[in-house]
């Protein structure tokens, strides 16, 4: 028997507090289309039941995202009486609810009428204008009754992004989904009543429009201001929904310059096999996540093709359990155009000077070090991190975001603690902004000297014929105990030898080995303790590794070898300022360390 459906007829709160108090989890969403609240409470995957006002909303939210997205489905497989008539439903749900702002949103939020947040509202419409767009452009018949929730949704996502504007915030994230949400439901108002749509003026071309938002959210190396992955993907999803029927031709020049970068991005920082590390703020894994993800490559190889978003893809399809293409059928022929010329595939070393992010491809390995700025609110602590991957394998990655709601848990995962960073004193990172020292095409290396007074730090990251070489440099004005820090996000091995380098052992899809050396002469102490693993489930414990000394001035050397990379390593040793790498074809190369 099929589990029956219907529309929830209450207003949504905040998705963010939909997370287990005690485990921090994002809880069991249940039957979002069944429209009733899990019965006994939400289920928490480590056994708990949490039901709150609180989690209720958030619940809320959930649901009518689900059945936003679940219209626009069914308007384009052809269901159009379930389509219409849900739709209507939801006409005279927004009628009695959302007659004005939202009174229980905190007072930070840009306050919605659906939903606590106006951008929540924002995204909601954009699917629900989409949905009638596609109705409306066959048949319009019985949309007449949803033009009302049409005009109220684009009069609202005015209203707010008015708001943000006024407070001088046309590069927040927000603006590229009021936009989104202003041309969705405009277009979808035009075609209801047989007009040509003529909202570019206000919600594309215009001063707080799409293309002003873009030009000043996106730095020159593409990356969305926060350089945050998941924000990043956010704003860039937004802009893409916004553009359906529109010619790429007819998009200005360096509007186009500024989507080709931001793709360009994506398939830069992304594994051969897919994996998009979760940079500063962001889920670390989740299944909606997943489907954004689906979403936003179906629509931007229509704009600009390459390779590397192919397997996103493959891999965001394979989280879903969705190897069809039913994502791409719905929303092919977005644009009203041909696409841009393909991508080409990124080199061994890709650097983003503004967002301050390098990447380092060597041999099986795909290794990012971030430098750049704090971030702003979504920003982290974390400063000369260095995130290794495997093609599938995310042996050191950065371990993603909690559910904002989780106070505890959130400033767990933005810590200095939490990262393979660099730790002065075992205190917290300043928030700061690194820099680029050099960078070539097997190496790049970056300082940061305001992490902690009186202390400059240097990361090296180099591509060896068949490893991957790390150099961190920690010099003070006096000595400190000085901390490097691995943070693994699969199971890991460690084994001191009698004599030589510290050796580990990453597992995973595919396996890493690592060999860690150090200054001669400064006592290093190598410590293994369990703590929490990424942040889809911060119970679940990983072995960290601290290698502490207490020095005015210490480098601490690692090379990294994918197993199936060859020949292998055979002997790793740092004399003075420079590390020797043998291997076992009695190959040997040498590398300085940074200042």
């Amino acid at each position: 028997m099929a589990a029956l459906r219907r529309i929830a007829r209450e207003r949504g709160g905040w998705w963010h507090a939909y997370v287990c108090p005690a485990h921090g989890v994002e809880l069991d969403h249940g039957d979002l289309l069944g429209g009733v609240f899990p019965e006994d409470g939400a289920r928490c995957a480590h056994g708990c039941r949490v039901d709150t006002e609180a989690v209720r909303g958030a619940w809320l939210v959930l649901s009518h995202q689900a059945w936003a997205r679940h219209l626009r489905v069914l308007a384009h497989q052809g269901d159009r009486a379930e389509a219409v008539a849900r739709l209507v439903e939801y006409a005279d749900v927004y009628a009695g609810l959302a007659t004005e702002r939202h009174g229980e949103a905190q007072t930070w939020m840009l306050r919605g009428r659906l939903f606590h947040q106006a951008l929540t509202d924002a995204i909601w419409a954009v699917n629900i204008g989409h949905a009638v767009n596609t109705l409306a452009v066959k048949d319009t018949e019985g949309l007449a009754a949803v033009l009302p929730l049409l005009d109220d949704l684009e009069q609202a996502a005015l209203d707010a992004r008015d708001v943000l504007t006024g407070q001088g915030h046309l590069a927040s994230n927000y603006t590229a989904w009021l936009n989104a949400a202003g041309v969705a439901t405009s277009r979808a108002a035009a075609a209801v009543r047989g007009r040509e749509w003529d909202g570019a003026g206000q919600w594309l071309e215009g001063d707080h429009g799409l293309y002003a938002h873009l030009r000043v959210a996106v730095a020159e190396d593409g990356w969305e201001w926060e350089g945050s992955t998941y924000y990043h993907g956010f704003v860039l999803r937004a802009a893409l929904l916004a553009l359906r029927s529109t010619d790429p031709a007819a998009i200005p020049s360096d509007v186009v310059g500024v989507l080709a970068g931001m793709t360009d991005v994506l398939a830069v920082i992304a594994t051969d096999g897919g994996i998009l590390p979760a940079l500063h703020d962001g889920p670390y894994a989740r299944p909606p996540l997943a489907l954004e993800w689906l979403e936003l490559v179906a629509l931007a190889q229509q704009l600009v093709p390459s390779a590397a978003l192919d397997a996103v893809a493959v891999r965001a399809r394979a989280e879903l359990g969705e190897r069809d293409d039913e994502l791409d059928r719905e929303l092919g022929g977005w644009f009203a155009g041909p696409p841009l010329p393909r991508r080409a595939a990124p080199g061994a070393v890709t650097v983003f000077p503004s967002a301050g992010y390098g990447v380092v491809r060597a041999a099986g390995i795909h290794a990012l070090l971030d430098f750049g700025p704090h971030g702003g609110s979504h920003g982290h602590r974390d400063k000369l991190s260095l995130y290794l991957y495997g093609d599938t394998t995310l042996w050191q990655p950065d371990p993603g975001q909690v559910p904002y709601a989780h106070a505890e848990f959130r400033d767990l995962y933005a810590s200095t603690e939490a990262h393979p960073a660099f730790r002065v004193d075992g205190a917290e990172q300043a928030e700061c902004t690194g820099a680029l020292l050099a960078s070539d095409t097997a190496s790049l290396s970056a300082e940061v000297t305001t992490a902690y007074e009186g202390v400059r730090a240097v990361r090296r990251v180099a591509a060896g014929d068949c490893y991957l070489v790390d150099l961190l440099t920690v010099t003070g004005r006096e000595a400190h105990r000085v901390t490097a820090q691995l943070r693994p996000g699969t199971a890991l091995d460690v084994q001191l030898q009698a004599a030589g380098p510290v050796r580990t052992t990453w597992y995973g899809d595919e396996t890493l080995h690592g060999w860690h050396t150090h200054t001669a002469g400064v006592p290093v102490r190598p410590v293994t303790r369990p703590g929490p693993g990424p942040a889809d489930d911060p119970q679940r414990m990983r072995t960290r590794v601290d290698f502490t000394a207490d020095a005015e001035r210490v480098t601490f050397a690692s090379v990294y070898q994918a197993a199936s990379a060859g020949p292998a390593v055979s002997e790793v040793r740092l004399d003075g300022e420079e590390l020797t790498v043998e291997l076992a074809d009695g190959s040997t190369a040498r590398f300085r360390t940074e200042g």
